[in-house]
């Protein structure tokens, strides 16, 4: 599969996520996140940062929906739920999050 954005081609996986995170943008993070339906806010950038901050700094790491939730939490100074995350990104914080973050495809399964 592929990912067309400014006329170039950028293999991605069967589920969408870029072969290679050095192809990712913030200009390509809009258009991606525009092929799933959602129009990218400032909270979506918390989430994808904070996903982008944990895979690189972090030693590849995935955080499942409850450090999400918890990390965001204390960023926005307020107590959220999962609902909050998930109405950000519907088919999965971590997972619709991180691909639209241009993040390799997390195998851990689950939720939490």
């Amino acid at each position: 599969m592929a990912f067309e954005f400014n006329g170039v081609e950028y293999p991605t996986n069967d589920n969408g996520h870029l072969e290679n995170h050095e192809d990712w943008s913030e200009e390509m993070a809009h258009a991606m996140a525009a092929a799933d339906g959602i129009e990218l806010t400032e909270k979506h950038w918390d989430v994808m940062n904070y996903l982008r901050d944990a895979y690189f700094q972090g030693g590849g790491e995935h955080p499942n929906t409850r450090k999400i939730v918890k990390a965001m939490s204390e960023k926005w100074g307020e107590k959220i739920s999962q609902r909050d995350v998930y109405a950000l990104f519907p088919k999965d914080p971590s997972k619709q999050g991180g691909k639209i973050a241009g993040l390799p495809e997390s195998r851990r399964k689950g939720g939490y």
